[in-house]
């Protein structure tokens, strides 16, 4: 009860901030992880959370599926059959290059094995928008620039999840297995995009039933009955969960529009929701051992994986294209890593391989750096494109003569 409390004490601090935070560098990210980070056994001592806690994966677990069900939506595909060379590329090149470039600097700067620096590099690889959302989130920046990042970060998680699972099983006791462990792990990818793909399109079809639909104020709840089905039929089938989100997201506006604007507001605030406790439990993972834990070699690989490896693999991959300079170095900063890497570096603590531990301390401490850089940078980029009321409320200075309205587009 007492991580309860706590939660809806920051919950009330980070909206009573957010209209801060959406015009300056604070973040309500930033807040839930150092929130988090206060309140642990290496601060206050209020929650006690260790990396092995149920509720450490079960609550990233969580946010990452409500997070690509929402991004999912999101997908236009018209405008992904104009646009897909960009995305195909960031995906093809760029994130292989990235994975490679971390996994080098982790061998050569950490000292880990090659195996298990692989397996960081894959851990690393994905990004998540979340933390951008100033500028994936407003129609005044480019569409191509905001379609290439929600759709990098939508797909690069379930095809990093194959890769981690098989480095797993090559560093740990079971490496002599690698052949019925990939057959396995195709299976689970298969079974996750047909169910993303057939659940909400039966249940799209079963709506259009002249004798059955929902009423105006239960319509949010029917892709909310779509998600919750199909996180537990993936989690009883071992079908891939994230991969089922997205594919099911995206299916579901193309073929109900009036649903997905119907669930949207509800969707993002449960999506909002879902992240603000992942971050309070994963910043309660963040206490000072763990940061006297890492090598001085393993900051040096951090700082290089967010100003080097990811800017350097998008750029490389994005050359030849015509988005303009301004949208190329934007795209290749804005590489977060987020709840998928959260996920991933989750499992290979508790896959028992030999550097665990070492792996996961650094992979723990790029998300916290990467989450710190890429949330408090958002909001200054963001008005490069002349996105000014970023939180939709009005500037301090600004007189405003209607009433204060509450706005579900705010960033996290």
């Amino acid at each position: 009860m007492v991580l309860v409390a706590v939660f809806g004490v920051a919950l009330l601090v980070a909206v009573l901030l957010s209209g801060l935070a959406a015009r300056t560098v604070l973040s309500t990210s930033f807040l839930f992880l150092v929130g988090g980070a206060l309140v642990s056994d290496g601060f206050l001592g209020l929650i006690h959370i260790t990396p092995d806690s149920e509720i450490v994966s079960a609550t990233a677990d969580l946010a990452l599926f409500a997070v690509l069900f929402t991004d999912g939506m999101h997908v236009s595909f018209p405008k992904l059959r104009a646009n897909w060379r960009n995305p195909a590329r960031a995906l093809g090149l760029g994130m292989p290059l990235a994975f490679v470039g971390m996994a080098l600097i982790t061998h050569f700067l950490v000292g880990l094995d090659w195996t298990t620096s692989f397996l960081v590099g894959a851990v690393l690889a994905p990004t998540d928008p979340v933390f951008a959302s100033a500028i994936v989130g407003r129609k005044e920046v480019p569409a191509k620039l905001r379609q290439l990042l929600n759709v990098e970060s939508g797909i690069n998680d379930g095809l990093a999840l194959p890769v981690v699972l098989i480095l797993i099983a090559a560093a740990g006791p079971t490496s002599g297995h690698a052949e019925a462990d990939l057959g396995k792990i195709a299976l689970e990818l298969v079974l996750g995009l047909v169910f993303g793909i057939v659940l909400p399109f039966v249940v799209i079809e079963l709506v259009r039933f002249r004798l059955l639909g929902a009423e105006p104020k239960l319509q949010p709840l029917l892709p909310l009955a779509i998600g919750v089905i199909l996180y537990a039929v993936c989690h009883l089938t071992h079908a891939n969960p994230y991969l089922a989100a997205f594919s099911a997201g995206a299916v579901l506006t193309a073929r109900s529009l009036e649903a997905k604007e119907a669930f949207e507001p509800l969707g993002e605030a449960l999506a909002e929701l879902a992240k603000f406790a992942a971050l309070l439990v994963f910043g309660a993972l963040l206490t000072p051992q763990l940061f006297g834990d890492l090598s001085f070699g393993g900051y040096v690989a951090v700082v290089l994986a967010i100003v080097l490896i990811r800017p350097a693999s998008l750029l490389i991959s994005l050359l030849g294209t015509t988005i303009s300079r301004k949208e190329k170095l934007v795209a290749a900063w804005f590489g977060p890593k987020g709840f998928a890497s959260v996920v991933y570096g989750l499992l290979v603590l508790q896959s028992g391989i030999p550097q665990a531990e070492e792996a996961f301390t650094l992979i723990a401490v790029c998300i916290a750096f990467s989450i710190i850089a890429h949330s408090s940078t958002d909001v200054p980029i963001a008005r490069a494109f002349d996105v000014d009321e970023l939180a939709g409320i009005p500037e301090p200075h600004k007189k405003d003569t209607q009433p204060a309205e509450m706005h579900a587009d705010a960033r996290p």
